[in-house]
């Protein structure tokens, strides 16, 4: 089995930098710090497991890094986190990166620094050097939400690919055959699932996906609204637009709105990640639900089962349709699926 010297000759640093690159170091260069996981990776290096659960310096306080503290979704997420992780006897610190990957750098960098026993993440990209730097270095980590391929952490997520598989055919019942969506970003696991869920559910029931009808977003409800636009500019606009969560859901609203369209008389509309209030707008948002409190619980408890030297597995919960009204639901059908 390798060891830090073994990684710290491959990479042809010393063994203090080996160590402040596993550790998430800011003091590292780009260059050394490539080198470094480079070394790791092609050497399948671990630290010692055995030696780090017998740490007793633990400070029962986690790490929490969401995405977007304004995204509704997330914000439950946080909740229930923190209860639970209350629940256990630990103590939740947060970092929003609001989407961007150095504020999710900095704060991964910070927790550190406050000597966190565990690491929640849910991933604002799909590559990081300081969270693979920190899942290769041994802290405890869980993803939540969102993961990044390749690195060997468990993972807490929704699978809502049946979910987006109800949605298509709910739609297609109801007589809609241009469906657009607003698709999240392709650097997030999430964003990326969606969208190749709605594409293969489209072609299940023979309807084509052109190129027009997918607009890219980032999950905030800017793009949501200047995607919208586009598509009603076109020469065919979609009977129906999906959105790929519930601020891009928001934006398409705005933008239907501004142009003085009505829903769902004159475009349809669905999102996926329901939130409170969208049983109380006009019309009220059909919607795919994702099980929060399920996800936030499930992923503390696996974070927890590391710190205290258990093994504890991935979990993949399924969402749901809620059926409301936005996509021209007859009122006797409009009811939310178990």
């Amino acid at each position: 089995m390798a060891s830090i010297k073994d990684v710290a000759a491959e990479a042809g640093v010393s063994v203090a930098t080996v160590s402040r690159v596993l550790n998430s170091h800011p003091s590292v260069s780009p260059d050394a710090r490539t080198r470094v996981l480079a070394a790791v990776e092609a050497l399948g290096y671990r630290p010692n497991a055995v030696a780090r659960s017998l740490r007793t310096d633990q400070t029962r306080t986690l790490g929490l890094v969401i995405s977007d503290v304004l995204n509704p979704y997330f914000t439950e997420l946080t909740r229930f986190v923190e209860e639970e992780a209350r629940a256990l006897g630990y103590s939740v610190i947060i970092g929003n990166a609001d989407e961007r990957p150095d504020l999710q750098e900095h704060h991964i960098r910070t927790l550190l620094d406050r000597r966190i026993d565990g690491l929640l993440v849910s991933p604002a990209d799909g590559s990081s050097p300081c969270m693979l730097g920190t899942a290769a270095g041994g802290t405890p980590m869980v993803f939540v939400d969102r993961w990044i391929q390749g690195v060997d952490v468990p993972v807490v997520r929704t699978d809502g690919r049946a979910a987006v598989r109800d949605l298509v055919a709910h739609l297609h019942r109801l007589g809609h055959r241009r469906l657009a969506i607003i698709a999240g970003p392709a650097a997030t696991t999430t964003g990326d699932e969606r969208v190749e869920a709605f594409r293969e559910a489209m072609r299940e029931h023979g309807l084509a996906l052109p190129d027009s009808y997918i607009g890219q977003g980032d999950f905030q409800a800017d793009s949501g609204c200047r995607v919208t636009e586009r598509f009603l500019t076109l020469p065919e606009p979609p009977e129906v637009v999906f959105a790929a969560d519930n601020l891009m859901a928001l934006g398409a609203l705005d933008a239907i709105r501004a142009r003085g369209l009505r829903v769902p008389q004159d475009i349809g509309l669905a999102a996926f990640d329901d939130i409170p209030w969208f049983p109380h707008t006009d019309p009220p948002i059909t919607a795919i639900a994702q099980p929060t409190g399920e996800l936030g619980r499930a992923a503390v408890h696996a974070l927890v089962d590391i710190v205290e030297g258990r093994s504890p597995q991935s979990v993949t919960l399924p969402a749901r349709l809620v059926v409301r009204s936005s996509c021209g639901e007859p009122a006797v059908n409009r009811s939310s699926s178990p």
